[in-house]
């Protein structure tokens, strides 16, 4: 399967107030089409800053970043990736309906056009019947629905998430993490996700990457062979606590790498 992604020894430093903070060290990561891959590692390790790096949101110092065999500046052009962050970002002065169609209407998309497609999108994220209503009046999982779909309305064929479910209570973080899971099996986008949540990148990743604390490295890579579509039952199962031990283990090594009865 072609790769959606490619990183090539990439590295990151930032320099703040005279110190330099190295963020990123000779990263090199392969991510296929149509993958959902997780970014899991301690707090600080990187993982926002990779994300960020892949979005050509902030250039390597070192390396490079090819996004379907494109320079990820060409791809950010291209519209080829669409981001959800933590916080919806929504503007209360515009109805749900016109936030989805924000991106087209700066685009210069016909009126229609984006009308039509945001109808098509609120649907897919299941909040047709609430076009009209303005972000206040909604709950925060059905604000993050919406920026899901505002960031799905040029159809592209990677999103990046930078921990779009943490700010939510554990239901509604659980129901959303479902709703993920339908979208991106009925648009085939391949999907990067951060979070701090062993659980969760257990339960929606194809293959969970751990980073060891900053600068950030890839430690190891985990394919999470649990079959699709996951439900709560899923959660319950001797397959699932196998998979999240695993993942759970490999993350504690990186915390604390000394061998046990050192």
């Amino acid at each position: 399967m072609a790769n959606a992604i490619s990183i090539q020894n990439a590295s990151k430093t930032f320099h703040v107030g005279g110190k330099s903070i190295p963020a990123l060290s000779e990263i090199t990561l392969d991510i296929p089409q149509g993958a959902f891959v997780s970014l899991l590692g301690p707090s600080g390790c990187g993982k926002s800053t990779l994300l960020r790096v892949i979005g050509d949101l902030i250039d390597p110092d070192e390396g490079s970043v090819l996004i379907l065999g494109k320079d990820a500046r060409i791809s950010r052009r291209d519209r080829d990736y669409g981001m959800v962050f933590q916080a919806p970002g929504l503007m209360d002065w515009r109805t749900i309906q016109k936030n989805v169609e924000l991106p087209l209407q700066v685009a210069g998309v016909k009126a229609s056009e984006r009308a039509e497609r945001a109808r098509e999108l609120l649907k897919l994220v299941r909040l047709d019947g609430f076009e009209n209503h303005r972000p206040r009046q909604l709950s925060g999982g059905m604000q993050q629905r919406a920026a899901i779909a505002r960031a799905l309305s040029f159809e592209p064929k990677i999103l990046l998430m930078d921990e779009p479910l943490g700010a939510l209570d554990e239901m509604n973080r659980e129901y959303l993490q479902r709703e993920l899971l339908r979208i991106w099996q009925s648009t085939g986008t391949t999907i990067v996700f951060v979070t701090h949540s062993v659980s969760e990148a257990t339960f929606l990743s194809t293959e969970v990457v751990v980073m060891s604390p900053r600068p950030g490295r890839i430690a190891t890579r985990i394919p999470i062979d649990l079959p699709y579509p996951r439900t709560d039952e899923t959660r319950s199962t001797e397959a699932f606590y196998h998979a999240e031990t695993s993942v759970r283990e490999a993350l504690h090594a990186v915390l604390d790498p000394t061998p046990a009865g050192v």
